[in-house]
């Protein structure tokens, strides 16, 4: 008869998340992982089967976390589409300083630092990584139409390019902030993405 966990799992998905998103997946070693969770290797490895698989799963609620909170603000319809979206950069920059103020350093994102570190060769985090772009964009495209509507949103640029500029730009916005960009420097950039979405 199998022995019941004596561990919340989800709470050591969390604490290996933060870990990966810390460190990065290759200098994550599994010493740093027991570390992190309080658990032997044994459990991790019969919980999660493998850094990889831990590693997805982890990935995996980063992503689902952020993306839901950014959808939370561009759902938000009873405001100005534009408002929304500048309700999202503003999210992006209190969390970028949060960290940086709580961390000593700012972590980026996950998802984007997978993207550099393991996209071209790992098809498994990378299909992850796409599939949560794919989400943001048709939620930048729908609010962007939105402010079309409502007026508050006047480029004539194309939806699309538009959604995968705001995108873009919160990508640059986290990686400036990990490469010692203050709160100044990211409320600039954020001012010109606003600037594009009424020129």
């Amino acid at each position: 008869m199998a022995r019941p966990r004596t561990f919340d799992e989800e709470r050591a998905l969390d604490a290996a998340m933060h870990t990966f998103w810390e460190k990065g997946y290759e200098a994550t070693s599994t010493q740093d992982l027991c570390d992190a969770t309080g658990l032997g290797r044994s459990s991790i490895y019969n919980t999660f089967r493998s850094k990889h698989d831990l590693f997805q799963r982890a990935l995996t609620r980063y992503l689902e976390t952020m993306t839901a909170a950014q959808l939370a603000v561009l759902d938000a319809t009873e405001r100005p589409a534009a408002d929304r979206v500048r309700a999202v950069l503003d999210q992006v920059i209190e969390s970028e300083t949060e960290c940086r103020a709580t961390a000593g350093r700012a972590l980026g994102c996950l998802g984007v630092n997978t993207i550099v570190e393991l996209a071209a060769r790992d098809p498994a985090a990378a299909a992850l990584v796409e599939r949560d772009t794919q989400r943001r964009l048709a939620a930048f495209r729908a609010v962007l139409e939105s402010g079309r509507r409502d007026g508050s949103i006047t480029s004539e640029r194309d939806p699309d390019a538009l959604a995968r500029f705001l995108n873009a730009t919160i990508a640059g916005l986290r990686v400036s902030s990990q490469g010692g960009a203050d709160r100044a420097a990211l409320e600039a950039v954020a001012e010109v993405a606003m600037g594009a979405l009424t020129s």
